[in-house]
């Protein structure tokens, strides 16, 4: 449920204000994303085999630090819930040397048929996989609600 890799910054993923463009870190999110279920076993192939693919319905980012040319990344995606048609990870980018949090990417995607682009239920293989951090998160959601 959890996927890191190392990332380098490069040139054209920097504005003119010398930082990573804010566009940039979606792009950074989906790449991990697909790298995690192609090493999962859940990537494109297995996707198409269950009739279905994966299309982001919504992303929301949260930045703390920049990031510049040439610092190297870590990136971590982690699943957070499986259920009805929707799938949620949250995608942490940090600066290698110092650990330091520089964002944090919210991601909620859609389980569509291929036959017509609808909307489905997450094929139950991947639903049962997912279980507990699903429930694990939806009990610490509930922790965090106003009474």
């Amino acid at each position: 449920m959890v996927y890191t890799d190392r990332w380098y910054v490069r040139q054209y993923e920097v504005d003119a204000y010398g930082h990573v463009n804010n566009a940039v870190y979606l792009n950074w999110a989906e790449e991990m994303a697909t790298r995690h279920a192609e090493r999962s076993g859940f990537g494109a192939a297995w996707a198409s085999s269950h009739g279905g693919t994966w299309v982001i319905r919504r992303n929301e980012v949260d930045y703390h630090l920049p990031a510049r040319y040439g610092d190297e990344l870590l990136l971590t995606v982690r699943v957070e819930a499986v259920r009805g048609s929707r799938g949620q990870r949250r995608t942490t980018v940090a600066r290698a040397a110092d650990s330091r949090l520089l964002a944090e990417i919210f991601t909620e995607w859609v389980w569509v048929r291929l036959r017509d682009g609808r909307p489905a239920p997450v094929p139950e293989e991947l639903v049962r996989l997912a279980a507990e951090t699903t429930e694990a998160t939806l009990q610490r959601r509930s922790l965090k609600r106003p009474r």
